[in-house]
């Protein structure tokens, strides 16, 4: 059972991304959303704290023994299930906001209103040649009735995301939101630190990038609505509500329980119906195999997946460029190793073997991609890592 908590900061927020800042005059950008695993470590932290006092997330603190929150070397039950960029309402009312897929596209129409194009996967006419990877049959194809640029910073709401898992289009009022409502950079000037003496080093300015989260529309005060990050976890009981410590120099943040909250979900019975699905990363994917997910293997002209149930053939992928992820190891107190990830978004078109059912499907959604083994040691799992939902194929 996933528990869902809205995280609200109260104050702007430094979200540092994989690049070193902090000699003179660089210049320390902020990746928004965070990596589900920023939000992971605050609420393990805060967990352990309330668990065991007199402990402190410090270097020379030992880490508790807990069952549930693990180790790195042997993580626990705890995983962080949903991680998105989220908006509380006035009313209390808590909706999530999602990137865009891959296979969506949006331009501008002649009124500067946005317009939404949506790619499909097409077998090439023969002679055509292209750089896509080989063993996929079919290429996504995007069909635009008139030539425009792609318009970036746009976003899905939970209406907008609603259509999209039912195979739709998302169109319309209240289905986009652009990135300049939820969030806005406020630059700070930094200076940096001699580590022996602990005093300010000369000549040694640098600028960091803040993230300022937007207020909704409201009285000015407690009641106003707000952007924050809503989160699922499973596995163990996170805070109900109370403060966490999140992203660089741990600003504060409020943590407040949601009560009968659901994700938007596909109609589970009809995509198992139709024999065929798309699989969207909706976090950082982390795979072995580079592109292709854990269960995926080329054989017979496409690529065979099979995963907790689900059994098919990806005949289509629509995968941005990769990402770089690391962080910081709390536990060791050291950096993490960077890895290359598939960027959220990312979207696999999957054509299902006769005999997978909506329970396999929502089993897939529900457990990741991540297999057996890695689910069992891999500790970025429990940090919100791998995560995909199911949605209709379209038309």
């Amino acid at each position: 059972m996933v528990s869902w908590r809205f995280v609200e900061p109260l104050d702007v927020l430094f979200l540092r991304g994989n690049r070193l800042f902090g000699e003179a005059g660089s210049y320390g950008e902020s990746l928004v959303p965070p990596w589900p695993s920023a939000v992971a470590g605050a609420l393990r932290a805060r967990m352990l704290v309330d668990r065991h006092p007199g402990w402190a997330p410090a270097r020379q603190a030992a880490l508790p023994e807990d069952p549930e929150l693990g180790t790195p070397e042997a993580p626990g039950a705890f995983t962080v299930a949903a991680f998105h960029l989220a908006r509380r309402g006035t009313d209390g009312h808590v909706e999530p906001v999602l990137p865009m897929p891959a296979d969506l596209v949006v331009t501008g129409r002649a009124d500067g209103a946005p317009e939404i194009l949506a790619m499909r996967p097409r077998r090439l006419a023969e002679g055509i040649g292209s750089s896509f990877p080989e063993g996929l049959p079919k290429r996504p194809v995007l069909a635009q009735p008139r030539r425009a640029k792609p318009a970036s910073g746009w976003w899905l709401t939970a209406a907008g995301w609603k259509r999209y898992l039912a195979g739709g289009v998302p169109a319309g009022e209240g289905e986009l939101v652009h990135a300049r409502e939820l969030w806005l950079h406020d630059e700070r000037v930094g200076v940096g630190l001699d580590a022996d003496t602990r005093r300010a080093s000369d000549g040694r300015l640098f600028t960091v990038q803040a993230v300022a989260m937007r207020l909704l529309p409201g009285d000015g005060g407690r009641h106003a609505g707000a952007t924050g990050f809503l989160v699922g976890v499973e596995g163990a009981e996170p805070p109900r509500e109370g403060l966490l410590r999140l992203g660089g120099d741990g600003r504060a943040a409020v943590l407040r329980a949601l009560e009968g909250f659901t994700m938007p979900e596909p109609d589970w019975d009809a995509v198992a119906a139709s024999r065929r699905c798309r699989l969207v990363l909706t976090a950082p994917g982390i795979f072995e195999a580079g592109w292709l997910p854990p269960g995926a293997a080329p054989a017979d002209g496409a690529v065979r997946f099979e995963l907790h149930g689900v059994r098919g053939r990806i005949v289509c992928a629509a995968v941005p460029r990769y990402q770089v992820v690391s962080g910081w190891d709390l536990a060791r107190w050291e950096p993490k190793a960077a890895e290359r990830a598939v960027a959220p978004g990312a979207v696999y078109w999957l054509e299902l073997d006769e005999g997978v059912g909506p329970d396999d499907l929502r089993r897939l959604a529900a457990r990741g991609l991540w297999t057996e083994a890695e689910h069992a040691r891999n500790p970025r799992r429990a940090e919100g890592f791998n995560r995909v939902a199911v949605a209709a194929w379209g038309g």
